[in-house]
């Protein structure tokens, strides 16, 4: 929706076009005075059309659940006539609404998939864009970034990931931490695909500490592969997902897909490859040093992990959380730091993350507190007990 000011200073909505674009039914009127701020309030509702009766029926979703989620996350209310969505709501909730709908409709149309995930990333893409007075067409970028893949595109939903990618493309080594459920490994293995479809790397190489979260599941049966398969189901899952299963499976026979149990890689050259290595927060300082110097020639590493799920015995220093922090100001590291506002899960995920890093944080805050009390009584128990030294010493 694009809108013009007239001679006295009220906004006027622009007039109805079809195939997709928006069209004012009924614009309420206020007079800001000037003011910016007051129009952005302004109550404001449009008409969007979409010719193909098929597309629509997609984009809508099934019983209008993409719908609702634009409603619920844009706070709209998007009412669907056929192939007509009527949205209504302020003047920045509308303009968002539209540029959601008319970009995913626009991917539809040149036969891309539509799932949920989608729908929500094109919701975080128009709010990070700004408000109706802020974002300017020419100059914002149309969505976030994308890797390119044979079997199907791959896009950035938060724009955490969307910096995850551009960092992958700038560095030969690079740091993603954060909750569970926010792409980190996703983003990874389809980076690492990218670059072994279009040959400018050998092998993608795959490795992660073997630490069980919390339990101890003994003796495993098989080859060093089988052994390994349940800590990387993770990564196969992306894989699989990603390209096709039988040239997974042949790449794995070939070696060209490699699985490498980081306590087997200390005195190798990884040269001509990506290497991923997955839950990097289960590393001890000294595993994390001795995997980063296996970096050889046109490589590429990427290190993933959730410091906050940390599963090492009492005690031992995380060599993610230790790395992360010595190499901080590296030329030539990326690090992309991902928050409960980048999950892309179940939205329950989010509430779920935000809740513990909450009661982590409040935890902290009290031992922080109970500390402070602690040395505050310390410091008067001494301080009485040099009084009564020296009037022991004057009486004397």
């Amino acid at each position: 929706m694009r809108s013009s000011r007239s001679d006295n200073g009220s906004l006027v909505s622009s007039p109805t076009t079809v195939g997709g674009q928006a069209a004012t039914q009924n614009a309420s009127t206020r007079n800001a005075a000037g003011q910016g701020a007051a129009s952005q309030n302004t109550a404001t509702q449009v008409v969007l059309a979409f010719d193909d009766n098929r597309l629509a029926s997609v984009l809508f979703g099934q019983y209008g659940q993409n719908l609702a989620l634009v409603e619920r996350r844009l706070g709209v209310v998007a009412e669907q006539r056929g192939n007509h969505v009527n949205v209504a709501g302020s003047r920045d909730g509308v303009e968002r609404a539209r540029r959601v709908l008319e970009g995913l409709y626009e991917r539809l149309k040149r036969g891309d998939e539509l799932v949920s995930g989608d729908v929500e990333g094109a919701i975080r893409l128009a709010i990070a864009q700004g408000s109706l007075f802020d974002y300017d067409p020419a100059t914002a970028r149309p969505s976030f970034e994308e890797i390119n893949l044979r079997k199907r595109p791959v896009r950035a939903r938060t724009a955490a990931q969307d910096a995850y990618i551009r960092a992958l493309r700038r560095h030969a080594l690079v740091f993603g931490t954060g909750p569970a459920g926010t792409g980190k490994t996703w983003l990874a293995v389809a980076h690492a695909v990218q670059l072994f479809e279009r040959k400018e790397v050998d092998r993608i190489i795959l490795s992660r500490p073997a630490v069980e979260a919390g339990e101890r599941l003994g003796f495993l049966p098989g080859d060093m592969r089988e052994k390994v398969d349940p800590y990387l189901r993770p990564i196969y899952d992306a894989l699989d997902d990603l390209m096709d299963a039988r040239i997974v499976e042949r790449a794995l026979q070939t070696g060209e897909i490699e699985i490498a149990p980081l306590a087997f890689m200390r005195g190798r050259t990884l040269a001509n490859a990506v290497v991923i290595l997955d839950e990097a927060q289960n590393t001890t300082a000294m595993q994390m040093k001795m995997f980063l110097t296996r970096l050889g020639e046109n490589s590429r590493m990427i290190v993933t992990g959730d410091p906050s799920q940390v599963d090492l015995p009492p005690g031992q220093t995380s060599g993610l959380a230790e790395a992360t922090r010595l190499l901080r100001n590296v030329e030539g590291i990326g690090h992309v730091v991902y928050t409960a506002e980048d999950v892309i899960r179940h939205e329950l995920v989010a509430r779920i993350v935000d809740a513990y890093d909450k009661a982590a944080l409040k935890a902290a805050k009290a031992g922080e507190n109970k500390a402070r009390e602690n040395n505050a009584g310390e410091n008067k128990a001494g301080e009485n007990k040099a009084r009564e030294n020296s009037a022991r010493e004057s009486k004397e």
